[in-house]
């Protein structure tokens, strides 16, 4: 889908905007349209990790869950190496940065929203989400793509259904809720009225 270069850009206001959820969740899909549309900077934990980890970012890697490059130092060291990047392109004037991850835990969160009142930025979180069948879906048309980026398997998925820390009702003064099954360009315009009432 092409999108209309400027359309629905949001004011000028620095903000450092994270889109996370589940794997296969549509996040990435919607934070790089985002990213595109505005012209700002994007980080993706996938690729930050391969990069960490000296790999190519389409190498495939289905490690463990919490083993190999997916352990959690490495972990920790892909959210922290990306948070040190948005804060840099701050420094050097840029006006929003995105950040495209799971980000499952309130912790990972928290530490994202720290960075940004240390930054003197303001904080946004989408939350992407869609059913079990399109992720079902997505994950078998990902697993035949030979230029994807994500290791994100079907056990993952599973896995992340006991284990992810949905946003709690605190959260909810920076986070909305996005259903990916929605076509982009109208999560694009939710988007887009979003940054404009806060």
């Amino acid at each position: 889908m092409q999108v209309r270069d400027g359309a629905h850009r949001a004011p000028v206001k620095r903000r450092l905007v994270v889109f996370f959820g589940m794997t296969a969740s549509g996040k990435s899909t919607l934070a790089m349209a985002w990213a595109q549309q505005q012209a700002v900077p994007y980080y993706n934990t996938d690729r930050v990790r391969k990069e960490l980890a000296g790999l190519a970012a389409t190498e495939r890697r289905p490690d463990g869950i919490d083993q190999g490059i997916y352990s959690p130092a490495l972990s920790a060291r892909t959210y922290q190496t990306m948070l040190q990047r948005a804060e840099q392109d701050f420094a050097e004037g840029a006006s929003m940065v995105i950040l495209d991850g799971s980000y499952s835990r309130r912790a990972d969160r928290d530490a994202v929203r720290a960075a940004a009142l240390q930054a003197g930025v303001a904080c946004c979180f989408c939350y992407c989400q869609c059913s079990a069948e399109e992720t079902r879906r997505r994950l078998a048309v990902r697993a035949v793509d030979r230029e994807a980026v994500s290791d994100g398997r079907w056990e993952i998925y599973l896995h992340q259904q006991g284990s992810f820390a949905l946003p709690a009702e605190d959260e909810r003064r920076d986070c909305c809720f996005l259903n990916t099954e929605e076509t982009v360009e109208s999560l694009l315009e939710k988007i887009g009225d979003l940054m404009k009432s806060t």
